[in-house]
């Protein structure tokens, strides 16, 4: 007896579940700056996949609710274009780090289902940030369950090797060699330090390298 999978489309299992993305600037801005500088820390890693704001289809089956993380982190998946994630068309792999950035919309029981689908799923690490309280909470994967992180402040996630620091009344991440998170405003400006620092630098040559010349031509070439 052969037995029949449907399509995509005949399912219609749709890429978008006519959700905003961010309720307000302040957790926009957060999923805006945790996902560029995860893809800015995997750039070099073909096999690493980061998207925001994505379906995640975890089951080929219209009775699986599909859940979109606000940032996902797939290791052993191509980077590329999806319209959603569909877990039975990426060999299987479910989305090993996944974040939620909070904002007053969201609910205890709306987050407690998304705390079960995660673990249902296979997420290995589950980070989860209110701006508005000042709140980090994760969990990580112990077996069959998610369990509570007791000590996240100064935690460094074992799959990304990114820091968690609760300084200044708001959350710090650092890269694992030491460098902050950075919006793409603040990327630019340190950017353009570096440059500005550069030109003086090669500034102070030129100019050294006049000052010898002249030194050269009145009192002859020094003495080896």
């Amino acid at each position: 007896m052969t037995t029949f999978f449907p399509s995509d489309a005949d399912l219609h299992l749709p890429d978008s579940d006519g959700k905003p993305m961010a309720d307000n600037t302040e957790q926009f801005r957060w999923i805006v700056l945790i996902k560029e500088n995860l893809e800015i820390l995997f750039a070099d890693e073909p096999q690493v996949f980061v998207a925001g704001d994505l379906l995640w289809y975890p089951v080929k089956s219209r009775l699986i609710s599909p859940v979109a993380p606000d940032i996902m982190v797939v290791f052993g998946r191509p980077k590329g274009r999806r319209g959603s994630y569909k877990q039975y068309q990426e060999d299987n792999i479910p989305p090993q780090v996944v974040y939620e950035i909070l904002s007053p919309s969201n609910n205890v029981d709306e987050m407690e289902r998304k705390l079960e689908f995660y673990q249902t799923y296979g997420v290995e690490e589950y980070y989860q940030y209110d701006p508005d309280r000042y709140e980090l909470k994760g969990w990580q994967r112990q077996g069959e369950q998610l369990l509570p992180i007791a000590h996240i402040d100064g935690w460094t996630s074992p799959r990304l090797g990114i820091r968690f620091v609760m300084g200044n009344h708001e959350l710090e991440i650092y890269h694992p060699d030491g460098r902050q998170f950075l919006s793409s405003v603040e990327l630019e400006q340190r950017a353009e330090q570096e440059r500005q620092r550069a030109e003086q630098a090669e500034q102070q040559l030129q100019d050294m390298q006049v000052l010898l010349q002249q030194y050269r031509d009145r009192f002859g070439e020094l003495d080896n």
